[in-house]
């Protein structure tokens, strides 16, 4: 029987080998390399933290996966929340200097993306958007991405098909 190792060790060898994959998954998903540094560190914490409660590797990998979608979940619930803030409080006729434009960083930004098929896959449902990530660029199966994102396989290939779908569906527009 071999022998467990430590949440350290363990920890340490998924580093190793998928920190920079992890990384670019999220990245993917929030656009946004700092945030997604941020969340993949949060998602190592919290598979550290439950260690003892994973049956091996692959669980581990898994469930590190698991909380890195629920972390890039969460930052964009927070972005939304912060924008429609933004939005609400620039709308009030007394906001100082009210918003009539984007402002220099997101036009930048806007800028700097001539990438179509990320522009695309931007505009799809986060659902659609996650599934397609893991899909296409994670290389998981149905099975290991319904883990991931803690749905059905059905729910995966539905949320595949309409997704690549949409996907041409807007290349074909802006070709």
């Amino acid at each position: 029987m071999a022998t467990r190792v430590t949440a350290t060790e363990g920890i340490s060898l998924l580093y190793e080998s998928h920190w920079a994959g992890l990384v670019r998954l999220v990245w993917l998903l929030l656009r946004d390399q700092a945030a997604a540094e941020d969340v993949a560190q949060d998602a190592y914490i919290a598979t550290y933290r439950n260690w003892d409660r994973l049956r091996d590797e692959e669980a581990a990998v898994a469930y590190l996966r698991r909380c890195a979608v629920n972390g890039a979940r969460s930052v964009l619930r927070h972005l939304m929340v912060v924008r429609r803030e933004t939005v609400a409080e620039a709308g009030r006729a007394d906001a100082a200097g009210r918003l009539t434009a984007p402002s220099s960083d997101v036009a930048a930004l806007m800028r700097l993306d001539g990438d179509q098929l990320m522009a695309a896959l931007a505009t799809l449902p986060d659902r659609q958007r996650e599934v397609i990530a893991l899909r296409y660029y994670s290389d998981l199966s149905e099975a290991q991405i319904a883990e991931a994102l803690d749905i059905s396989p059905g729910s995966v290939k539905t949320h595949a098909y309409r997704g690549l779908r949409a996907l041409r569906e807007r290349m074909e527009v802006s070709a």
